[in-house]
């Protein structure tokens, strides 16, 4: 139990190298998630012949924050990030330290040394440990998720409003009192517990009655958690959207976006436009909004990327 503690706290310091690296990718995710699209889309084709407008992928927009903000500005809020996972890590760590069974099989035991009962009174302990422990995480961390998503919301409006840990909580209160500082958790928490629950079933059922393979059986919990993250993707991005909405951004305002009574709103309005999966494929993005095909090209309505001069 001791070295597997000690792998867990010394992974910290490994994730928040890689969630720096990959900061700038993060950051234009967000942005693409909460509706901002600076670049024009250009007129393409699909697979199939259909008319399409084609997005940037990722790297085209990380480049565009690099030409406005400089190679700085692509880190905007990354400072709330490394202590929001930092702090998350801690709580679920402690949390899960805290959470015992009277009946819990023997620990140093593989589950090939266990028994039936015993191997699903380990799965269901296991769940339900990682689910208080993950909840524990993100209700004492999502402050500073507000924080981080503001800041780099910022960018849509070109505003310095949220700047610095501090003064951005005192931000927060000023424009939406203590709710602010959880606004967009319960989107979030749903996908967390869906994403846990589906996966810890999921693999507990294929590894048990389709999957006999002990090498197959061990890529059985990623394969699980990748489907079981596309499904609950919708939830993130509503999230994400309550997080900045009404924020006294530019970005959480109308015309970019309108302002939600709660995050079911929020869900119903972005489904009934279709861009409730918006961010989800980086590389290749198509424009899936309100449109019109005129003379063979797909035109956006409301837009403008496109006038009637332009189509020829």
């Amino acid at each position: 139990m001791i070295s597997q503690r000690e792998n867990v706290w010394s992974n910290i310091p490994i994730r928040m190298f890689i969630n720096t690296i990959s900061h700038p990718v993060d950051y234009a995710k967000v942005l693409i998630q909460i509706g901002h699209e600076p670049i024009p889309p250009r007129q393409t084709f699909t697979l199939f012949g259909k008319p399409a407008l084609a997005l940037p992928n990722v790297f085209q927009y990380v480049k565009y924050i690099k030409s406005v903000d400089g190679f700085a500005g692509c880190y905007r809020g990354l400072v709330p990030k490394l202590c929001a996972y930092t702090l998350s890590a801690v709580a679920f760590e402690k949390t899960s330290e805290c959470i015992t069974f009277s009946d819990e099989p023997d620990k140093n035991k593989d589950d090939e040394e266990l028994t039936e009962p015993e191997r699903r009174t380990r799965c269901i302990h296991e769940l339900i440990r990682d689910l208080i422990s993950r909840m524990v995480g993100i209700i004492v961390s999502h402050p500073l998720d507000v924080i981080m998503l503001r800041m780099m919301a910022q960018f849509v409006g070109g505003e310095t409003k949220y700047n610095g840990i501090v003064r951005s909580f005192i931000e927060v209160y000023k424009e939406n009192g203590i709710a602010g500082y959880y606004a967009g958790i319960i989107p979030r928490l749903i996908a967390n517990a869906a994403v846990l629950v589906l996966v810890s079933s999921s693999t507990y059922v294929i590894n048990k009655y389709i999957i006999h393979d002990q090498e197959l059986k061990t890529y059985t919990a990623s394969t699980m958690k990748f489907i079981a993250t596309t499904v609950t993707y919708p939830f993130l991005v509503v999230s994400h959207c309550m997080a900045v909405n009404n924020c006294g951004l530019v970005a959480g305002l109308p015309p970019n976006m309108p302002i939600y009574n709660n995050w079911l709103d929020c869900w119903s309005h972005l489904s009934s436009i279709n861009q409730v999966k918006r961010g989800s494929s980086l590389l290749w993005r198509y424009y899936t909004g309100p449109r019109i095909i005129v003379k063979g090209k797909a035109i956006p309505i409301n837009t403008d990327y496109f006038n009637a001069d332009k189509i020829q």
